[in-house]
This record gives C-alpha cells, structure tokens and sequence, in this order.
C-alpha cells in the first residue's frame, strides 16, 4: 500500500489533488508526533483560513480506521499515526513477494526517455571530469528503465573537429604502429600531448589539412581516424564494464556531419538566420541570451550546428517523451540556446528537453588539462581505490575470501558513490580516505550493512529457521525502519521526476541507519518464535531495498566483507 497515496484520498481540498497532497506529506522529526505530517500553510490563502484552523478543521473531518490509527492538528501541522500491525504485515509481504522489483512500477507506460551521457572524446583519456555523466547518465537510464520507460542510454561521442588532424599529423610525424597498437589510448595521448607541445605554425596548417582530408572523405586519413576510434572504444569499454554502464547508441558528432545542410537550410527558410561578422547566427537577445553561433565566418559548423541536427534526429527516431543531457553546468547557456533555437523553428517537444546540470569532480590536488598531459585517469582513480579497498579489507577480516573481487565492488562503488550521494549540482573533491570510510555517509557503509544482513540471514538458513510475517505491532525501532522501508518506491519515483540519483543515496543511508539501530537494539537470532520469524524478515527486507537501489546506482553488493 501507498501510505501516502491513502492518507491525501482522505484529505478533503478543493481544487488540489490527492497526488498533490501526496508530495506535501512529509515524516515528522519526532516520531511522538506521528508517522506522516501534512503542513496546511499551502491552503491558507485558498482557503481563506490560518493553517491552524485548517488543520484542526481536517483532523475532526477525518475518522481512524484499519489504516489510520490516529489524526491531530498542531500548529497548522496534520499529524497521522498509521496502525503498525498493519504497516509490518503490508510492507514485509509486499518487499518479500517482489523482491528484486520492489521499487519498481509501470508508471512510464513504455515511453520513451533518451539520456545523452558520457559522450567521451575519441582520442583522449577518460578522466576524472567524466565520472560525473558517466555514473549518473548511468543510474537515470535504469531509474527511468525501473519505472516502465524504455530508456535510450546515448554516448555522443566527441568525434568531429582538428584535433583528430592534429592526432593524424603527430602519427605521421612520431608515431609508430606497433607501438600505438599496443599502448592504445595512452599512446594516442602521448601523441596529442606531444604535438600541442612542440606546434609551430606549419604544424598548425598540416593538422588542418588533415582534418579536411577526414572531411573529404581521402582513404588513408579515415583509415587512421578509425583506427583511432577503435582503440578508443576498447579502452573506455573496460571502464564502462568496471561502473556497470551500457548504451544504446554511440552516435557522436561524426554522425549528424550530413544532417546537418538541413537544419541550415531550415533556419534559413524560416528567416532565423542573420550575418554578423561573416558568421550565420540566430538572434537570442531579444531572449536574453547572446547569439546562437550556426556557422563560423568560414562556413565551419559548431557544437550547436550539431546538437541541432542530433535533436531533431533523436526526436524523429525514437519519439521520445523527454530527451535528457547530463552535462556539466558549465554548458548552461549552451543548452538554453539550443532548446530555444529548436522553439523558434517550430518544434513543439522543445519543451521535453532537459539539461540535467551537474557540478565538477576532482582528486584533492587539483585540475586537469588533457593537452598539456596534467590528466588524472579515471582508470587509475579506480585501480587505486581498489587497492585501498583491499587493504581495508585485508586489516578488517583477514579470512575474508575472494578479497579481489570484493575489493572491485566496493572500491569501484566507492568512486562511483562519490558522484551521487549528494545533490549533483554540487562541485566535489574526491577523497579515498572518505570514500571507503565503512562507518560514513558511503557506499561502503551500504554494502557493509547488506553484507551484515546476509550474515545473519545465512545463519538462520543454516540452522533451519524461516523468517516470517505473523501479526505482530512492531516496536519502535522496527516501526521506524518499515516507514523507511516503505519510503523506497517513492524515493525513486522523485529521482526519476527531479533526475536526481542522490534521493536514492540518501533513503538508503537513511535505510542502513535504521537497520543498524534495530540490530543493535533488537536481538534477532536470540528472540523466539513469531518476534524471530518477524525480525528475519525486517532483515530480509532492509537487505532487498539496499540491494535494489544499490544496483539503480550501479554499485555491486559483496556477500561477505
């Protein structure tokens, strides 16, 4: 049962409706005060009462039953008790007949959500920089998959531009094709670097002719081009396997080269297009934005030329219901140009685009710059936390086996954790020493809380006890921990409506604090008969939901640590 749901159908407001009033209702501080709480203040100026009287009027309209075990009004606050012998029995059996979906719902309808992240440069390192898109790209498109969308996870590859003649001119001139073949994208950034560093002018214009070379279609130039793009992909490959993340689609710039005439043409039909300085530009000023930049005095096409042409195709291909691009808030501008061109040249789903903004990553040392070589390799950010992790581990529980492969999970989780426990807008600077801190605010506190249910769930496996869902009234701290149980499903529905993955963290660590509380104040293979089956299902259940969001995160869950 939607607790919430049920208790805003009984709540009598003109004009607003029970979903409305579902989203008001909040968990009060002090659980003496009750279970859910509704602030009346929203109704006072409609209603043409003080909240007081409002909630005083609401509590005498609404009668306990089966559900609602008791309703008061403080200080323009409704207070709601639920009846927690009905609470436990509705919650455990619901978490422990749909296990793994719990959570989930059909609520999408099979619409489309396409989720542009990612996106990496094709002969540059992965670094740091990209965790960010990456995971949380990641967790929407199976947030969004969770809830009955069809999600289009899209890496729009940086493809397109001089630096691949550049690339081109520095292989040439340096390169060596067994050594680049074997050092793959290291190689390939060695050359970059170098090439940026050593340039002259004639340098500059030979990378410029092999970049027209691409565009022309001249066989040996794309034949590099592709060869670089292979090693690439193989590269990131690995790390997108290490953090769990898939794609549909790989289409990067490269691809919308031949469509994007059109969206000239089109601009120009419809007279949006001005000349300012020998450039093609769009208007924004009158929108208080600086001029769309379409075409460069030379005719060259830019980042918006092709986002253009990559929307209208996304739009046409797939239909989508909202089309989402998880980039850094760097790029505000950038997007609000974009959605507003799209506007003025009549597309009406301008409107289901949304720049999901994030805020920076870095290590505890600084930035990075991928041409002058200062880059921090997100492969070794997770080679290292790994290696941390196993040291923990190896000081924690010596016998532990497997030490390797639980090592991966929780260091690669760590990292990834880093990137959405916290509101995504937030700059973060990455620490290992806080990331594998098994008793904070982590990902390893997370998996540490599972694996302490599946211990003592395998030991009531071994000795023959079966948990259970008999009519018991909770006490107070396993009442606490069903609410928040209970709380899971909505928790990933306001991930999915506000694109925010940290809702998910955050009810989770909220989840893992309350089943540490309850198994310390609970004794749970010492209790008997019907309390015993109880608790081993509360168990069951707390390790369900953990495992549940854990996995809409990315992050894997040991069975032992």
């Amino acid at each position: 049962m939607d607790y919430r749901q049920y208790i805003a159908e009984k709540i009598p407001v003109d004009g607003v409706s029970a979903q409305e009033i579902a989203q008001l209702l909040s968990v009060p501080p002090d659980p003496a005060m009750g279970d859910y709480a509704l602030p009346c203040f929203k109704f006072a100026k409609t209603m043409r009462k003080s909240p007081v009287a409002i909630a005083q009027e609401f509590a005498a309209a609404i009668s306990p039953d089966d559900v609602i075990a008791e309703v008061t009004a403080l200080n323009g606050y409704l207070n709601f008790k639920v009846n927690k012998a009905g609470l436990a029995k509705d919650v455990l059996a619901r978490i422990l007949s749909e296990g793994e979906r719990y959570g989930s719902s059909d609520m999408g309808g099979g619409k489309v959500v396409c989720i542009d992240y990612s996106s990496v440069n094709i002969a540059k390192p992965f670094h740091i920089g990209h965790l960010s898109t990456t995971v949380i790209g990641g967790a929407l498109y199976r947030i969004f998959n969770f809830l009955g969308y069809r999600a289009v996870g899209i890496n729009h590859l940086g493809d397109y531009g001089t630096q691949f003649g550049k690339l081109i001119a520095a292989y040439k001139k340096w390169g060596d094709k067994e050594r680049v073949q074997q050092g793959g994208i290291h190689a390939i950034n060695e050359l970059y670097v170098r090439f940026n560093n050593e340039a002259d002018e004639a340098m500059e214009a030979e990378a410029r002719e092999y970049f027209r070379l691409i565009e022309s279609g001249d066989k040996e130039a794309n034949e590099l081009f592709d060869w670089f793009k292979s090693l690439t992909l193989a590269y990131v490959q690995t790390i997108y396997d290490r953090l769990h993340i898939t794609f549909d689609s790989y289409a990067g710039e490269r691809f919308y080269t031949d469509k994007m005439a059109p969206v000239v043409e089109e601009l120009q039909e419809k007279h949006l297009l001005k000349e300012s300085e020998g450039a093609q530009i769009v208007d924004l000023e009158p929108y208080g934005m600086p001029p769309a930049l379409i075409l460069r005095s030379d005719g060259a096409s830019l980042y918006l030329t092709r986002d253009l042409a990559a929307a209208i195709y996304r739009h046409e291909t797939y239909h989508f219901a909202k089309c989402l691009y998880v980039v850094a808030y760097q790029q505000n501008l950038h997007f609000k140009q974009l959605f507003k061109v799209l506007e003025l040249m009549g597309r009406d789903w301008a409107k289901d685009m949304v720049h999901v903004a994030y805020g920076m990553v870095s290590l505890e040392d600084g930035a990075m710059s991928t041409r002058k070589g200062k880059v921090v390799w997100l492969e070794d950010v997770l080679s290292r936390c790994v290696e941390k992790a196993r040291a923990v581990l190896e000081e924690k529980n010596p016998s532990l086996e497997n030490k390797d492969d639980v090592a991966e999970l929780v260091g690669v989780g760590a990292v990834a954790f880093g990137a959405l426990c916290n509101n995504k807008i937030k700059d973060i600077t990455f620490s290992y020493d806080r990331a594998l801190n098994f008793d904070g605010e982590t990902s390893v506190y997370l998996q540490y809380t599972c694996a302490r249910a599946s211990s003592v769930l395998a030991k009531a496996q071994a000795e023959g006890i079966a948990c259970g869902v008999p009519d018991l009234t909770p006490c107070a701290a396993e009442a606490e921990l069903l609410k928040q149980l209970a709380a899971f499903p909505k928790a990933v529905e306001q991930a999915a409506e506000k694109y925010e993955p940290s809702l998910i963290s955050r009810c989770l660590l909220d989840t893992a604090k309350l089943f540490n509380k309850f198994y310390l104040e609970c004794k749970i293979m010492q209790a008997e008969g019907d309390v015993r089956a109880f608790r081993l299902a509360l168990t069951q259940a707390t390790r369900t939901v953990l495992k549940n969001g854990l996995a809409l995160l990315g992050i894997g869950v040991p069975e032992k640590m």
